[in-house]
């Protein structure tokens, strides 16, 4: 049987091309028995340091933010990321795989939830993301249970299709003319403080999903 108790798990981090350099300092800190985790699709591997410094959960900056508006196509962001990793040897299979690294698991538990929550809703999917990243490990986390993304939603939007990011006034009209919503019958749900702040300017109801909350928690919440 489990009873009650606390567990505590700090973590330090140390990301860079002198991370390594390091090791011996803190290992000096713990005992004689060491795990050691290292990422599998290594951003050090192919020299993105750079990149991975600018890539942001919220908002994207230069050729990321072009990617994912639609702007240049998924071959021209590649060559992108060779120049800035100095490296033309660098694979699009590479590349590819070192980008979706980046992207969290999605617990089954929530894809359940989804399905649990349409028997009643509608529901839409509104994303910033790129056609990387949808069209690979996305797509991939959405099949878990066998399915498909599109039988978890009634509808989805992303940036890169629609050319508009999360918060602009354009992606969240366009959800909205497309699947013909109501703003004052609409929930909008979103990690993003910025985006449930347009979502209100539009006209759609909003709540912050903090991190480490389900949004079947802030459902319940309201209802």
């Amino acid at each position: 049987m489990l009873h009650d108790f606390t567990y505590y798990n700090p973590t330090k981090i140390h990301f860079g091309k002198e991370a390594m350099s390091k090791l011996p300092s803190e290992l000096n800190n713990y005992g004689q028995n060491i795990l050691l985790l290292y990422g599998k699709n290594s951003i050090k591997k192919i020299g993105l340091y750079d990149a991975a410094k600018i890539i942001d959960p919220y908002k994207q900056q230069g050729a990321f933010l072009e990617l994912e508006e639609g702007k240049i196509t998924a071959a021209e962001f590649y060559d992108i990321m060779r120049s800035m990793c100095n490296n033309k040897e660098i694979t699009n299979k590479e590349l590819e795989d070192a980008f979706c690294s980046f992207i969290p698991s999605l617990p089954v538990e929530r894809l359940k939830a989804l399905r649990e929550l349409r028997k009643t809703k509608k529901v839409y999917a509104l994303s910033n993301t790129n056609a990387i990243l949808f069209n690979n490990v996305i797509d991939r986390l959405f099949r878990q249970e066998g399915l498909a993304i599109n039988d978890y939603f009634d509808g989805i939007v992303t940036s890169f299709a629609d050319q508009a990011c999360k918060p602009s006034k354009k992606i969240f009209e366009t959800l909205s003319r497309r699947y013909n919503l109501d703003g004052s019958r609409t929930l909008f749900l979103d990690d993003s403080q910025a985006n449930c702040d347009a979502a209100k300017e539009c006209g759609i109801d909003s709540a912050l999903v903090p991190p480490g909350v389900e949004f079947t928690e802030i459902l319940n919440s309201i209802q």
